[in-house]
């Protein structure tokens, strides 16, 4: 294989701290769906964006994780186009992605790119899968935040909301990523996302998130599973603004050394 430029790009960053890099490589008409995989494996991070033309968008992206081809991504998408704008190759305000899973509207407002997402469906979890969610994370039932239930939320991807009663509850996680992976390949998952009240009056929630499934032990900061957490927050009447603000990352566990 020639060698590929790869863009290293931090999205989601909060006051030039923090965020989530994402893999950018442009031009990527010509390379195979396993030269993809390959160099997203090489470059290491939880998801790599192949970007190329489209017959029906601005874009085509194709996003692969370390271990596999996954529908969407959110940092990785205003990785992406906040990088296509910046380099003038949109000069409007909106433009266009197409993916595996059909055509998403991008909008900016300034130097900030948003994404559009799918109306939220919720899908219930079977009361046994709900006792596995609890040992998976090293939880007992008191831990839970009264009035919530564990659900899967699904707005482009699926994932597991826990909601959890605290951030103490939610720092203190013990993640079983064996099991993990095996109820998310049982439900069709990227992966978990466990969240609790947030303590800084800044954000509605405080949130960590799992996908072993899809070669991620756990990830610093995750739109598409953003988006899910808000409209659960919102379908359960916990937060009424129209912006809902999500911090991610705070008590990520750190990565081991080799």
């Amino acid at each position: 294989m020639k060698n590929i430029d790869v863009h290293i790009i931090n999205a989601f960053e909060y006051q030039n701290n923090g965020g989530n890099p994402a893999g950018v490589v442009l031009n990527a008409d010509g390379l195979t769906a396993k030269q993809k995989l390959e160099i997203a494996g090489q470059v290491g991070l939880s998801e790599t964006a192949f970007v190329s033309a489209s017959a029906m968008a601005d874009y085509k992206l194709d996003f692969f994780t370390p271990t596999k081809q996954i529908a969407h991504c959110g940092h990785a998408t205003i990785a992406t186009f906040t990088y296509l704008k910046q380099e003038g190759k949109i000069k409007g305000d909106s433009s266009s992605k197409e993916t595996v899973d059909g055509v998403r509207q991008i909008y900016f407002e300034g130097a900030s790119a948003f994404m559009e997402q799918d109306a939220p469906k919720y899908i219930p979890v079977l009361p046994e899968d709900k006792e596995s969610t609890l040992l998976a994370l090293g939880l007992d039932k008191q831990d839970l935040l009264p009035g919530f239930d564990i659900e899967i939320v699904n707005t482009g991807n699926s994932f597991l909301i826990v909601p959890v009663k605290s951030e103490n509850v939610l720092k203190s996680l013990s993640p079983r990523q064996e099991v993990i992976e095996s109820l998310s390949e049982k439900y069709g998952l990227i992966g978990f996302y466990v969240y609790s009240p947030s303590e800084d009056s800044a954000a509605h929630a405080t949130s960590r998130m799992f996908a072993p499934f899809y070669g991620i032990e756990e990830e610093a900061a995750t739109g598409m599973a953003a988006g899910p957490l808000a409209c659960y927050l919102h379908h359960y009447g916990a937060v009424q603004a129209e912006e809902v603000v999500i911090s991610q990352g705070k008590h990520m566990t750190p990565l081991r050394q080799a």
